[in-house]
């Protein structure tokens, strides 16, 4: 089973795609943890490729979390056998943000590059408010659920998650 789990910043796409390699017996990559180095310094964009493409080519299995278009981004849409589109609204992931923000302070998430200490600041509000769903990220998602209708489920809001994860058994 390969899965994309893609979305909004805060939407639950790094829970989400542990739940999922833990029940389909996948490796997960969080591209959050290949991005960032420690400190919050952002990796290189070769390093960030290579370790993308020997995780690819070194599965059979995987769950992908995380947008990162530059990231081999059409080659993980064909593989994906399942693409989920987390497309909550912005109020709802800044409130999941800062739920987040609260369980981890001082500590740096699972899904994270070691080092990052969980933080929130005005630069990432702005972002999951406004920067982060842009013209051409709307855009880019509306155009993945046209072209792999087959692949993709939509999920907009906390009932339609806990919906699809009984469906699929995770809860």
């Amino acid at each position: 089973m390969k899965i994309s789990v893609m979305g909004y910043s805060g939407s639950g796409k790094s829970t989400l795609a542990k739940a999922l390699g833990k029940k389909y017996g996948a490796e997960v990559l969080h591209f959050d943890a290949i991005h960032w180095l420690p400190n919050w310094t952002m990796n290189t964009p070769e390093e960030k490729l290579r370790l993308t493409e020997e995780f690819l080519d070194g599965h059979d299995s995987w769950i992908i979390d995380g947008n990162y278009s530059k990231l081999f981004f059409e080659r993980r849409l064909e593989e994906s056998d399942k693409i989920i589109l987390l497309l909550f609204n912005r109020f709802s992931c800044l409130i999941r943000v800062i739920k987040r923000y609260l369980a981890f302070k001082g500590k740096t998430r699972p899904d994270m590059g070691a080092g990052c200490e969980e933080k929130i600041d005005w630069q990432f509000i702005k972002w999951v408010l406004w920067e982060g769903r842009s013209k051409q990220a709307r855009q880019r998602y509306k155009d993945v659920a046209k072209r792999y209708p087959e692949k993709v489920t939509i999920v907009k809001n906390q009932r339609q998650l806990d919906d699809f994860s009984k469906k699929i058994g995770l809860i």
